[in-house]
């Protein structure tokens, strides 16, 4: 055993979700991420349970351990009752921890979520406000929402949706404030905000600064896809 795995032993949803893995693969023949990425759950269990710093490190580089989409099928059909989707999200909380999740693009696709999502969360109380998809970004929408995003404010005044969002109905509602305090010890008693912290700090660390993190982020905001953005290695020339 190593430190790593003397860390992610810690880790509650270790304790929970891993027992006896018998290497069956029957966690791998139902998921529907294997169906479509370079996965296996299996795998997962194989490396975790092998206590080896070594993978492990590795693991939780890559992008492996995102392309995992929380469905649980792998739980329910496990005959040991292992949980490697518990699993996932313990080396998912090691890797940001570490600061190893920003080795791999799913891994630094992070950043988004925690902007996209953990921010407005925590300023707001929604995971995503109603004024916040722009068609460019999210196509699939189709011509209602472009129409809808275009026309916002007269629309929502003809349907008595102010757009300050004070005393609105369901997403529109803006959260009193003292509610919105109650969120935050929340997120910030369960790990939550410190785990976000991380991710801002990990980021920082492999793109050079804080400086690059915006334009990581910026690049995103503008092309939707964060691949787009070349990091420098210590040369400056690009990573591959």
């Amino acid at each position: 055993m190593g430190k790593l795995y003397d860390e992610l032993s810690r880790d509650i949803e270790i304790k929970h979700s891993m027992h006896a893995c018998m290497d069956c693969g029957t966690c791998t023949a139902i998921c529907a991420a294997a169906e479509f990425y370079d996965y296996s759950p299996r795998e997962v269990m194989d490396i975790t349970q092998s206590r080896d710093d070594d993978r492990i490190r590795e693991l939780i580089s890559s992008d492996k351990i995102w392309y995992c989409g929380q469905c649980l099928s792998c739980k329910q059909r496990c005959p040991r009752g292992n949980n490697p989707g518990g699993v996932i999200l313990a080396l998912r909380r090691l890797s940001e921890k570490t600061g190893l999740f920003a080795e791999s693009e799913k891994g630094r696709q992070q950043l988004i979520a925690k902007r996209l999502f953990g921010d407005n969360m925590l300023n707001r109380g929604y995971t995503l406000l109603a004024t916040n998809p722009i068609p460019s970004h999210f196509p699939e929408l189709g011509e209602d929402w472009e129409y809808y995003h275009k026309h916002m404010k007269e629309m929502r005044q003809w349907w008595g949706v102010p757009m300050d969002l004070e005393n609105s109905p369901g997403c529109h509602r803006m959260i009193p404030e003292k509610d919105m305090e109650e969120l935050r010890a929340i997120y910030k008693a369960t790990g939550a905000v410190d785990l976000m912290n991380k991710v801002e700090e990990g980021m920082a660390k492999k793109l050079g600064g804080k400086e690059e993190v915006e334009k990581f982020w910026k690049s995103y905001q503008e092309n939707v896809d964060s691949r787009l953005y070349k990091i420098k290695d210590k040369k400056g020339g690009e990573s591959k």
